[in-house]
């Protein structure tokens, strides 16, 4: 399964993400993973999650996300249906297409980001996730995704249409600071743009105020109880 996606890591505030969009439902449910302190793990094609159960943890460890991904296909026989992409807490990259995934199939790494996409018209739809992304940096990690994903969808994207659209960032605390899914619409790209602005305005700022590790009450708390 799976049209494309994009795990990736914000320099400048330490964010990681994993954005994705495809023709069928539940894409964040089934190919977004993402630890706080660790990484950004985005599993598709015929999806895998232990590459990203057993693999952030690793990433939390400090090994480089090419050495994870080596070990961790040399044990998997589904393998050559597989397409991964992974970003570390540091920035590093890699990503993998097996040999038997869906034409048109391939990736992209770069500094702080792993695009890869299969059953796509062809390479332009990965090269135009990568400009936006590599453009928008002045943006906050979650806005860049959604532009990533926008992007891909007018590339062309999927074959076979879009149904299904996911946004998810953490920071610094084990619980996301952003996590947008659109399981089941006719237009997901569209509606994850809706859903951004109501998260923006309702839903950010009660994140912001929830307990912290640091502050155990919370901003939302102290303001509660005077």
């Amino acid at each position: 399964m799976v049209t494309f996606s994009i795990a990736a890591r914000c320099p400048r505030t330490g964010q990681l993400g994993v954005g994705a969009l495809t023709a069928r439902p539940a894409v964040g449910k089934l190919v977004a993973h993402v630890q706080s302190g660790g990484g950004a793990v985005a599993t598709q094609a015929t999806p895998n999650p232990f590459l990203a159960y057993d693999g952030l943890p690793l990433l939390r460890e400090g090994r480089a996300p090419r050495d994870v991904l080596t070990e961790l296909l040399a044990r998997d026989p589904g393998r050559e249906v597989r397409q991964v992409g992974m970003v570390d807490h540091q920035g590093r990259s890699h990503a993998f297409t097996g040999s038997r995934t869906v034409e048109w199939a391939g990736h992209h790494t770069g500094p702080g980001y792993a695009v890869q996409g299969n059953r796509l018209v062809g390479p332009e739809t990965l090269a135009e996730i990568v400009r936006v992304f590599e453009e928008s940096r002045e943006l906050d990690l979650a806005e860049r995704l959604v532009l990533a994903i926008e992007a891909g969808e007018e590339a062309g994207g999927d074959r076979h249409g879009a149904r299904s659209a996911t946004v998810t960032v953490s920071c610094d605390q084990p619980y996301p600071l952003w996590d947008m899914r659109v399981d089941d619409a006719e237009h997901p790209a569209r509606e994850l743009r809706r859903l951004y602005g109501v998260f923006r305005e309702e839903v950010f700022p009660t994140i912001q105020r929830l307990p912290t590790r640091e502050d155990p009450m919370g901003e939302g708390a102290r303001q509660a109880l005077g």
